[in-house]
This record gives C-alpha cells, sequence and structure tokens, in this order.
C-alpha cells in the first residue's frame, strides 16, 4: 500500500480479508472503535496504544499571525490540538539500525 493514504474503507477490507464477519459488521466495529478513540481524547486528552503510540490533546494558546493575501496581521485563537508520539517499541520496528 505504498504511497497511498489508509483509509476506512482500506481498513473494512483488510479486516474483511482476515475473517468471516461481513462488510457491515466491520465498518460498524471500525465506526465504534473510532468512536471510542475521539471519546476518549476528548475526554482525558490522551489515548495510549501499547506498542503503538499515544495521542494526546493540549491546549495551543492564542497568537499572532498574519493572513498571507492582505499581510495583515491577525490573532489567532486558542484551539485544542492532538498530536501523536509513537511508542519505542514501534520506533525501533521503523528505525531498526537505531
Amino acid at each position: 500500500m505504498s504511497g497511498q493514504t489508509l483509509t476506512k474503507a482500506h481498513i473494512v477490507d483488510a479486516i474483511y480479508k482476515k475473517t468471516d464477519r461481513n462488510r457491515a459488521e466491520i465498518k460498524d466495529l471500525v465506526e465504534t472503535t473510532l468512536e471510542l478513540m475521539k471519546q476518549a481524547i476528548k475526554k482525558d486528552h490522551a489515548m495510549l496504544v501499547s506498542g503503538f503510540g499515544k495521542f494526546e490533546a493540549y491546549d495551543k494558546n492564542s497568537r499572532r499571525g498574519r493572513n498571507p493575501q492582505t499581510n495583515e496581521s491577525i490573532t489567532l485563537p486558542p484551539r485544542k490540538v492532538v498530536v501523536f508520539r509513537l511508542s519505542r517499541k514501534f520506533r525501533a520496528e521503523l528505525n531498526p539500525q537505531e
């Protein structure tokens, strides 16, 4: 799957090929899993998946910026951002020479 973005449809197809469940069931399971992940990040501001990594949400303060079309100075409002940090195990798999 090199060079392509992994989509929910790709995930559903991959699971479908490895199981005896129908696509509708698998799609519901994938949607439920993603919803649980979103709720965990919203509620706890973090979600750890052992051997994979950690998703963390944090508040970003308002900051000065500029409109690139008009070059006008603007203040960007505060917002939440999510970052992903690889686990050591996964990082070692990606970079075996380290």
